[in-house]
């Protein structure tokens, strides 16, 4: 790369605002092409005509894979960083220099519209399938963009308002994946959020943008707005922020303006200028040679494997799997429900994908069956195209005379959707109604879902098997059938807890606020850690998902390496079909000194086991993983205690546990004025002086102090208690600088 002090700065501040919707600025002086950045995640949208933010015109054909709800229901690292890899390779093909994907924000409230986007509730599993992502799309010479950066957990009113969460919950729980990804997997980009955190904008917030991304998380890429982001420029670049798409042509004359001024100093807009020029440059060797071909049938039979892995079972009572030579007569089986024909397959919005081709449930249903099936639309997906008078009344009447129905349900892309968050966990009251009727008529139903975010299952005990869909792209019509025939075992487990009520989310009270804010108010206690904190009831807790067979957990153990705790178990195959296990691992400590939730997901592994098979699963879990975050002290803390490690197949199917003592590293601190006498009766040679001289002041020896009374009083702090003992501060004061000096601090 040439001298960027040989570049006009003219030049170099052109390159911190994109040219247009989609490319970058080119720099003629420097050789600098322009090069394409676009949405991703799950496919390559580019639009090959006019250009827009949210969706709406169309894009050249690609690879639609299952968007991040249905990736993260696999628990499977390898299979997204595999996904990555076709990405990688059919952005290059078709000239994207950088692909704007994944999404790392934590689904903090069901009702966000645009959690389809993004993996999990919890910090942990997110962390790991977003690493996996960018791994397998950088691996084909194409950059990433994680976003978005940060505490954007809703879409209402998410260009203005702020995020007003406290600094502990930011860290454990919304900055954690983040971090992971950063860490691990160093994305070429990470794209700045709309919203504010804590009243500043986070195109604007040093302290996110550069102390904890760049300095503390040593992130070496370029930080890129969310499209229209940036209020103002010269402040974004002074925070840390490198490139504004797309560019506000107002902004390049402010920050020229500024320069003059004073108001920014040209090193800032050089480091921001390298910054971009290093990644355009390493983008462009990959995309400059593009010519737009892919393999289509291999990419697609791989979204079709991803589906199927994504797909979850519910509930089932044995009806499933499907015996197709069992339903050989036309009505045996008929099939209900618009999206059984017209699937739901992607989110709406900015990342919708034009597919290569598109399978539908009902196509694969009769060709594995050999033969038609009855099936009736029922309703419509689009509200504004009315279903046809008498379409309920028609399904009725096609469920009436069947053996089975199998009835697919679900949201349509205006229910849930970038730019506005749902009001409602329910399913559509049309498709309720239908359900009803249909029931009242042949209890013989299987519900197959296809949803972006969880919805509420008040019918489930009422049905034969509810089969969740999410959303599964293009191949997912496909995968569908595989899973109700039994083709494949369905291995899918939740990402989300699915609730009862909509009312019993952690963060009911607090979403999605209002002109002033919204305050994450239920703090640590975000999707499974609330409803396990609230012992509150849920229809299926995170991490659950059925199989077609079953699986014993034994001879658990727990040992203490150089990396961390390992965590070994054998599971064995007690059914009579090879499956897939995912074997999830939960961490608790009991007598914390600090709040804490009752168990947080740690690790997870997977095993396929044939029959009859066992294998040894072992679960990696990094000492840094069992770290809180301590305000107090300003860094990441392991506390010093005995820990529970709880393995099952849900949050709330934990099958073994053991315990393990972790010293910790806790930080020897100070005692202050500010100290409790509580914690300062810990710390070796001054508790004992203290005790000494409390009892004096009681009028008794050192062993006469009463129990009541030092519990009474072990929160008080030295400051208090000098005034309350009558104590010689001077004197007070030289035993607390001995107790420091003599343990070093």
């Amino acid at each position: 790369m040439p001298d960027s002090s040989s570049i006009p700065i003219k030049a170099r501040i052109s390159l911190t605002g994109g040219s247009d919707f989609w490319h970058s600025t080119a720099v003629p002086v420097a050789d600098l092409p322009a090069v394409m950045l676009t949405d991703g995640p799950h496919g390559v949208r580019k639009q090959a005509g006019a250009t827009d933010h949210v969706g709406l015109n169309e894009s050249v054909p690609a690879t639609c894979f299952p968007p991040a709800v249905g990736l993260a229901s696999t628990w499977n690292p390898a299979l997204v960083e595999e996904v990555g890899r076709a990405l990688g390779t059919e952005s290059s093909a078709l000239g994207v220099g950088v692909l704007l994907g994944p999404g790392a924000n934590i689904k903090r409230s069901p009702l966000c519209g645009r959690n389809f986007e993004y993996f999990s509730e919890d910090p942990h599993l997110t962390g790991q399938l977003a690493s996996a992502y960018v791994r397998g799309v950088q691996s084909r010479g194409v950059g990433t963009s994680l976003k978005h950066f940060a505490a954007n957990n809703q879409e209402t009113d998410r260009m203005r308002r702020s995020s007003n969460v406290d600094e502990r919950t930011l860290r454990e729980v919304y900055l954690r994946g983040f971090g992971t990804v950063v860490r691990t997997a160093q994305p070429w980009t990470v794209m700045c959020s709309y919203n504010r955190i804590n009243g500043v904008l986070a195109s604007q917030n040093r302290w996110l943008l550069t102390e904890v991304l760049r300095e503390e998380w040593n992130f070496q890429g370029l930080v890129v707005s969310d499209w229209g982001a940036v209020r103002d420029r010269v402040a974004a670049l002074n925070a840390g922020l490198d490139l504004e798409m797309p560019a506000n042509p107002a902004h390049e004359d402010a920050v020229a303006r500024a320069l003059a001024e004073g108001a920014i100093d040209e090193d800032t807009i050089d480091r921001a200028y390298r910054r971009v020029e290093a990644v355009l440059r390493r983008a462009h060797e990959t995309v400059k040679d593009a010519d737009g071909r892919f393999d289509v049938d291999a990419h697609h039979t791989l979204a079709r494997r991803a589906a199927e892995q994504a797909i979850v079972l519910l509930s089932n009572d044995g009806v499933l799997p499907l015996n197709p030579s069992g339903l050989s007569d036309a009505s045996s089986v008929a099939v209900i429900g618009e999206f059984a024909r017209t699937p739901r397959y992607q989110g709406a919005g900015s990342s919708r994908v034009n597919p290569t081709r598109l399978d539908n449930a009902l196509d694969a249903i009769v060709g594995a069956l050999g033969h038609d099936v009855p099936f009736a639309p029922g309703f419509t997906t689009d509200p504004r195209n009315p279903a046809p008078e008498g379409a309920h009344d028609e399904a009725v009447e096609v469920a009436r005379g069947a053996g089975l129905i199998l009835m697919f349900l679900g949201l349509g892309e205006n229910h849930e959707s970038e730019g506005y968050d749902r009001t409602t966990l329910d399913l559509p009251a049309e498709q309720l109604a239908l359900l009803d009727d249909v029931l009242a008529v042949n209890p013989n139903v299987v519900v197959v879902l296809s949803n972006g975010s969880s919805v509420l299952l008040p019918f489930t005990h009422r049905v034969r098997a509810v089969v969740e869909g999410w959303l599964l792209g293009q191949a997912g019509g496909a995968a569908i059938a595989d899973v109700l025939f039994g083709v494949v075992n369905p291995s899918g487990r939740i990402a989300e807890t699915i609730p009862h009520r909509l009312e019993d989310c952690p963060s009911y009270l607090n979403f999605p606020g209002d002109s002033t804010g919204v305050l994450y108010g239920e703090g640590l206690f975000v999707g499974y850690r609330g409803y396990d904190a609230a012992r509150i009831e849920v229809a299926h807790p995170f991490g659950h998902g059925l199989s077609y067979t079953t699986f014993e957990y034994d001879d658990l153990a727990v040992t203490m390496s150089g990396e961390g705790l390992s965590v070994e178990v054998s599971v064995t195959n007690t059914g009579d079909r090879a499956g897939r296990e995912v074997v999830q691992a939960y961490v608790s400590i009991a007598a914390s000194s600090v709040v804490r939730v009752p168990r947080e997901l740690k690790g997870f592994g997977d095993v396929t086991l044939e029959p009859g098979a066992s294998a040894r699963v072992t679960i990696t879990i990094p000492t840094a993983e069992l770290a809180y975050w301590s305000v107090r002290d300003q860094r990441w803390v392991v506390e010093r205690g005995s820990y529970t490690v709880a393995v099952g197949a849900s949050s709330r199917d934990l099958r073994l546990s053991a315990t393990i003592d972790v010293e910790g590293d806790e930080p020897a601190r100070p005692v202050t004025l500010d100290t409790t006498i509580g914690e300062a009766m810990a710390v070796p040679g001054f508790g004992e002086r203290l005790m000494a001289r409390m009892a004096a002041t009681m009028g008794g020896g050192p062993g006469d102090v009463d129990p009541d009374m030092a519990r009474m009083m072990a929160d008080v702090p030295l400051a208090a208690a000098i005034g309350f003992s009558g104590m010689d501060p001077d004197e007070f004061q030289a035993a607390i600088d001995q107790a420091n000096a003599a343990r070093g601090l």
